[in-house]
């Protein structure tokens, strides 16, 4: 192996496990992956070691897992790839976010502090704790009281996954905590400064996740109008200066060079979330291309140089992909976490066993089954708002539906539906950019999802475009790694390392005429849906009784 060669690492950290990629600045070769799932996963019902109960809606984390990543997979990509690790120049981090938690002024998680380790409020927030909806819904309300310029450049509404909702939330149900704290941190800013032991900040979770635009945040007199002990929540607890994407972070510690085995003193880039770092993996950082991000959630990221108000879209902020661009965000809330709930909730155990004997997961079996189907024959359509809608609604509170069930009804036939639903709400998306001027002239596909080409195939039916698919299995860390690569001053900008260290297959997925004019039926049938129901009367109704019931404990049984 050439002493010439350079290296970086990319740790890519999703809702259930992080993982590193070691990969080569010169080409982008992956020379080799580690994955670390956390110990504690997704705390959705109780603590750790505690039998209280989680109210409805809440997805915790415990930040111990983050730092464990990183003892866990870097060694082990250093030892298993052969890589000097005096060729390694540089390591960076992405995150899902908005993943948010408290901290003080050493950076001490507020959850590792003595007495407070059963309070459900000191824990990691993360992206899908959806119970901050109320708090999200009365900043919306205030904003278009007040006319605020800021609310535009979100669609019209602020998500209860960000951090003005999930910190309201906070001071108005622990208000000691929010007292204590000293930051309130995006863990992707977080584990940047467990590396390089200081606080740095990123322009992309500042711009889509706290409200930072124009140069600023939300107004003093806007929080306190809210409630007067949030009026100097920004000043307090998270205005500090903003980072470029590719930008020196700092230096890796001592201290973390004992945990990875790199080098101390290597280049840390600024830290990213993992949807929009993934443009750098696909080669997608040009005005048009919309990465979209598949996996438990979907991300839909674009570089354009046309400001416009895209109806329901999660913000566009200058520098959000690349410096000196605009980024564009939507999403959905629920993709394959909705596949993954019917599968786990709703297969009876006869397609169970059937799918062991062929050798398959639940997910191919299925799959499998549903592509002999003719398309429109399961006579179903289904919203996919199963974890609400992220856009372009912007209603957490908004739930699943599917209509045309009958008797003869077959699993696979609502797998299929469920499937097709979720590529109904990216077209949704892709045509409301569109129809705002902001026109998708590329559709490429990264993340988990990929790997399942019947659910590719739709997606390309229904919307009725090719479906370019990144080259890479691992968008998101070779995307970190690119950063990195620029960050330690291999490249001279994210586009030029790009193109040397990622890519895409043009054309993976092309549409099916035949295919394509039944989903535009049901795409027609999809809307109505959308337009009774996302008012949300009905919904929000059945959620209240559900989250009334649930904190009651009452039931049948007496």
């Amino acid at each position: 192996m050439s002493s010439a060669e350079k290296y970086v690492v990319g740790v890519d950290y999703g809702t259930l496990s992080g993982r590193a990629l070691l990969v080569r600045v010169s080409d982008g070769k992956e020379m080799c992956t580690s994955v670390f799932e956390y110990p504690h996963a997704v705390l959705e019902e109780r603590l750790p070691d505690s039998q209280r109960r989680l109210p409805a809606d809440w997805a915790l984390q415990v930040p111990q897992d983050y730092v464990d990543v990183l003892k866990n997979t870097v060694p082990d990509v250093l030892k298993r790839s052969g890589v000097n690790v005096a060729d390694v120049i540089g390591i960076t981090t992405d995150f899902t976010a908005c993943t948010v938690l408290p901290i003080l002024k050493d950076g001490t998680p507020i959850c590792e502090l003595p007495g407070f380790a059963d309070r459900p409020h000191a824990y990691v927030k993360l992206w899908k704790h959806h119970s901050a909806q109320p708090h999200a819904d009365r900043i919306n309300d205030l904003a278009h009281d007040r006319n605020e310029k800021w609310i535009a450049k979100y669609g019209g509404k602020i998500s209860s996954e960000w951090e003005f909702a999930k910190a309201l939330q906070l001071l108005e149900e622990d208000p000691e905590i929010y007292l204590k704290m000293d930051h309130w941190i995006e863990a992707a800013d977080w584990i940047i400064w467990q590396l390089t032991g200081k606080y740095t900040k990123n322009i992309c979770t500042a711009g889509y996740k706290a409200i930072y635009q124009d140069g600023d945040y939300p107004s003093k007199d806007f929080l306190a109008a809210l409630n007067p002990g949030f009026a100097n929540f920004v000043e307090e607890k998270v205005r500090h200066p903003l980072s470029q994407l590719g930008d020196l972070a700092g230096s890796l510690t001592a201290e973390a060079a004992s945990w990875t085995g790199l080098n101390a003193g290597i280049a840390v880039a600024v830290g990213n979330v993992d949807a929009h770092v993934t443009s750098a993996a696909a080669n997608a950082t040009h005005p048009g291309q919309m990465v979209a991000i598949m996996g438990t959630s979907t991300c839909h990221v674009m570089v354009s140089d046309q400001l416009a108000e895209v109806p329901g879209m999660c913000g566009v902020v200058m520098g959000g992909i690349v410096p000196g661009q605009l980024g564009y965000e939507a999403g959905q809330s629920g993709v394959g976490d909705i596949f993954g709930w019917f599968a786990n909730n709703f297969v009876n155990e006869e397609y169970a066993k059937a799918a062991r004997s062929a050798g398959q997961d639940l997910h191919t079996y299925l799959s499998e089954l549903a592509s002999r189907n003719p398309v429109g024959s399961h006579g179903l359509v289904a919203l996919d708002w199963e974890s609400g809608n992220r856009s372009t609604l912007v209603d957490h509170h908004l739930s699943g539906l599917i209509v045309g069930m009958t008797l003869a009804t077959r699993p696979e036939d609502i797998y299929q539906a469920i499937v097709e639903s979720t590529a109904f709400g990216a077209r949704k998306i892709v045509e409301t950019f569109d129809n705002s001027n902001v026109p998708v002239k590329d559709f490429i596909a990264a993340g988990g999802l990929i790997k399942n080409a019947f659910v590719m195939q739709i997606y390309a039916d229904v919307l009725n475009r090719p479906i370019h698919v990144i080259s890479s299995d691992q968008g998101p860390a070779l995307g970190s790694a690119i950063h990195a690569a620029v960050a330690a001053g291999a490249y001279k900008n994210i586009q030029d390392a790009a193109e040397k260290m990622g890519g895409m297959v043009r054309d993976a997925y092309v549409p099916r005429p035949e295919n394509a004019k039944v989903y535009q039926e049901l795409y027609a049938h999809y809307l109505t849906l959308d337009k009774t129901f996302g008012k949300g009367e009905m919904m929000h109704a059945l959620r209240d009784l559900r989250n009334k019931s649930v904190a009651t404990g009452s039931s049948h049984v007496k």
